[in-house]
């Protein structure tokens, strides 16, 4: 656990809840001696804590801790609410995983269960980390690609925002996918702002349903805030016409003011890497808040490698094409970036823009979603080419 405290990340999804779990299994088993207060004194109280945002409640569905369900373990399925906890399409919270567990101690042999696992299933036995998350990689793709100039009008993206608009319920928003029942602020703002940037206005009422006293939140019952989200909450904001003295802006500026590295740099709980959030933040607030991020915009010049490329721990096009598209958006809208470094860069990314993209996502495990990546590699080549 010592591991995890020196991880500017934190842990992947639902860890504090399933680890002490599966911790005690082990121990049972005889895999492995007791490990007492070194595991499970702190991630059992981690664990306590989040499951008090219940109040009481089981877990149904409807909350997010449906998604961990194998936190149950033998011996805690009384907090789950097992009449209710399915979704329509036989997972439980869309995962592999948990559908697993609930297909083997919950409902043994449950065929809705079974059915979903054999559709996830991968040719070579692997299951996803999640599944499906279609809201997210049409929003996200839609996003990525939404900042190359002239493409609104393009015919062949219609279905993909009518799909999205068709999804967004009033005050409400949207989940990951059509097929799960927690509605989310990121998913819901990466879909009200790329529907927005393509002419197609919904209610920020539904963003806003999530502000919270010090910052925005990304789900109901979460324990620690999601930088990414109210980063994406700010780009969200501005482009619906408010401006820098609205009380909701100032909040996030104020939230990502605190919450920025020592080297000017910001990490997030559902990405690996800094440039993730870091990229996205200069995005947000190039030219209403540069304040805020021109020594991020060093860091990323400053922090390219040799050969043009951007990485935290090899070079990869996914955070090049992350890097690029933010020193595009600066040099157009607030001040130059010197030449090579844009040259420099584009040409890494053409090199190796078909190379396998390696897992840097945060879910039950690092992955990677192909679209969404591959969206935000074709997004900076063209703005650079």
């Amino acid at each position: 656990t010592l591991g995890l405290q020196g991880d500017p990340n934190g842990a992947t999804v639902g860890f504090e809840m399933i680890a002490p779990t599966l911790t005690e299994e082990a121990e049972r088993l005889g895999l492995i001696k007791s490990q007492g207060d070194r595991i499970l004194g702190r991630l059992s109280k981690q664990r306590a804590h989040k499951l008090s945002y219940l109040k009481g409640k089981m877990i149904s569905r409807n909350v997010t801790m449906a998604f961990s369900s194998e936190l149950a373990g033998v011996d805690g399925q009384h907090m789950l609410d097992i009449e209710n906890l399915q979704e329509p399409n036989g997972s439980i919270g869309l995962s592999p995983s948990a559908t697993a567990y609930f297909a083997t101690y919950v409902k043994k042999g449950d065929v809705p269960s079974l059915k979903y696992l054999r559709q996830t299933l991968k040719p070579d036995g692997g299951q996803p980390n999640v599944s499906p998350f279609d809201i997210f990689e049409v929003a996200w793709s839609l996003w990525n690609l939404s900042l190359i100039p002239g493409i609104k009008n393009l015919p062949n993206l219609k279905p993909h925002l009518e799909f999205l608009s068709n999804a967004w319920k009033p005050k409400r928003g949207v989940a990951f996918s059509t097929e799960y029942s927690v509605r989310d602020s990121d998913d819901t703002v990466i879909t009200y702002n790329a529907l927005l940037r393509y002419g197609i206005e919904k209610d920020i009422a539904s963003v806003l349903a999530y502000e919270e006293d010090e910052h925005f939140r990304c789900f109901d019952l979460e324990v620690n805030p999601s930088i990414s989200a109210n980063i994406h909450i700010l780009d969200g904001l501005l482009n619906s016409g408010l401006t820098r003295r609205n009380s909701s802006v100032q909040k996030i500026l104020r939230f990502l003011r605190s919450s920025r590295n020592d080297n000017h740099y910001w990490v997030d709980k559902w990405h690996a890497s800094a440039y993730y959030p870091t990229a996205h933040v200069i995005i947000a607030c190039a030219g209403t808040a540069n304040d805020l991020v021109e020594d991020a915009v060093q860091w990323l010049i400053q922090s390219q490698n040799k050969d043009g490329s951007w990485g935290t721990y090899l070079p990869t096009a996914e955070e090049s094409a992350y890097a690029l598209q933010a020193l595009w958006v600066w040099n157009e809208k607030v001040a130059k970036i010197p030449k090579r470094v844009m040259m420099n860069g584009a040409r890494w990314l053409k090199e190796n823009i078909d190379k396998p993209y390696p897992p840097l996502w945060i879910g039950k495990c690092l992955y990677s979603p192909q679209l969404v990546v591959r969206s935000a590699v074709v997004s900076a080549m063209t703005l650079t080419s």
